[in-house]
């Protein structure tokens, strides 16, 4: 994502070159001084600021009803730890040697990738918001970028400096972002350039009500709305399909496997590709709960209200 003057004037350039120095001051103190600062922190967070513990209380509680009430406060209570983990660790990734990042987040099946390059294929990639999602971005590290080119959609953020420091780190060791606006342009650039590339497809957020065009059972929720673009994108360039299964190995470490879902995305049927995510993705969190983003509002959209927004719709 280059630099656009008229997207970035003057001062919004001057104040992200102040940010960046201090994130990146910040991002030079050793980790254990970090994760310091992100136990207090997450003790301010919870027991203080309370920042939003109704809905993390809520969304643990509705998808794990049968775990005692200690339990699930023992996984809010881990998950703010986390969160405030992931924050110190997205900072560090200003700095960080490709030495450690390549020792704190490690990759399996990548041979799996190579092989779908070789063969001229490009790979879809279906993940989530957990773990660490922001150093999966370290992804070109352990692949051979001869074979094929890392990117990651993304959505804009409104906060134009923040966006740009975010560009920095995500596209620090050669991936690319491509705007999800403008996803389907760049994807016939590179299919006629003859690259074989690997994308990411983050899919376990709400999508708005306009785009809803599935309805699936995630984590005790009967009617939760997914998204269904990354599987409509993988199908119509017919990508490799994988799932990126991500563990926490303990704090600062983790390992991402990629698992194949299918080289014959054309043959599944509408959602199918989308509900063998979705069970993926469950196992994933079901896993370790606490690594997941609860303090998203995941079910706030609810059939009764599509139907009352779209009243002429088919059911979905």
């Amino acid at each position: 994502m280059g630099y656009n003057k008229e997207r970035y004037p003057r001062l919004k350039n001057i104040a992200y070159h102040i940010l960046f120095v201090v994130w990146y001051a910040v991002s030079c103190l050793p980790m254990w001084v970090l994760y310091a600062i992100s136990t207090i922190l997450s003790i301010i967070l919870f027991y203080i600021v309370r920042y939003r513990r109704k809905v993390v209380h809520q969304n643990i509680k509705a998808s794990y009803p049968e775990l005692s009430s200690k339990r699930r406060w023992m996984i809010e209570r881990r998950f703010y730890l986390h969160f405030c983990d992931l924050f110190m660790e997205s900072i560090k990734y200003f700095s960080i040697s490709e030495k450690n990042i390549r020792k704190r987040m490690r990759f399996k099946g990548v041979e799996l990738l190579e092989q779908s390059a070789k063969n001229g294929r490009s790979c879809g990639v279906f993940l989530g918001h957990y773990a660490n999602w922001e150093w999966i971005s370290s992804m070109p590290l352990w692949i051979d970028p001869s074979l094929c080119l890392c990117t990651q959609l993304y959505h804009p953020i409104e906060n134009l400096v923040t966006d740009r420091l975010l560009a920095y780190t995500r596209q620090r060791w050669g991936g690319v972002n491509i705007n999800a606006e403008h996803s389907i342009r760049e994807l016939v650039k590179y299919r006629q350039m003859g690259k074989p590339i690997l994308i990411g497809f983050i899919a376990d957020q709400t999508p708005v009500y306009d785009n809803i065009h599935y309805w699936t059972n995630f984590l005790n929720h009967p009617e939760t709305p997914v998204f269904t673009g990354a599987e409509k994108i993988m199908q119509k360039f017919d990508m490799d399909v994988y799932y990126l299964d991500v563990r926490r190995i303990r704090r600062g470490h983790y390992v991402a496997e990629y698992k194949l879902i299918t080289t014959e995305p054309q043959k599944y049927g509408e959602f199918e590709l989308t509900e063998i995510y979705t069970r993926m993705m469950e196992h994933t969190i079901n896993r370790a709960p606490a690594y997941w983003l609860w303090s998203h509002k995941r079910w706030k959209r609810t059939k009764e209200g599509y139907y009352e927004k779209y009243p002429n719709r088919r059911p979905v």
